[in-house]
């Protein structure tokens, strides 16, 4: 039997539902715990890095594009793929809406895990 091409779920690259929101959201909750306890035991002044941390919202729609990236053969997303992908995951995913624009703004460019793709000649 052969599958259309169309109808090959091995060519389908949109993102899929993995969990529910809330599964995802424990998750990014217990990777944010680790995090924070690595960063007290190694001497961090939570004042100084607290605030640098994503939210959990955030640290999910991020789990989210890394599978994404991984499913895509690991290939780095462009500018326009990646705001596609964040798209997606807010219109999968109506409750992470808000952070995804967050993500997609120039608000959170001073933090280190920030996922804005610049361009060389910006």
């Amino acid at each position: 039997m052969t599958i259309p091409a169309g109808d090959d779920p091995r060519r389908d690259t949109t993102p899929r539902r993995r969990a529910s929101l809330e599964l995802l959201r424990a998750e990014a909750t217990d990777e944010l715990a680790v995090i924070i306890r690595e960063r007290l035991v190694a001497g961090e002044d939570p004042w100084d890095f607290m605030e640098e941390l994503p939210s959990v919202d955030e640290l999910v729609v991020f789990i989210l594009r890394a599978e994404n990236i991984a499913a895509n053969g690991g290939v780095r997303p462009s500018a326009a793929r990646h705001y596609r992908v964040l798209r997606q995951i807010a219109l999968d995913y109506p409750a992470l809406t808000r952070a995804v624009w967050r993500l997609l703004g120039d608000a959170n460019t001073h933090r280190r895990w920030d996922a804005v793709i610049r361009s060389d000649a910006s």
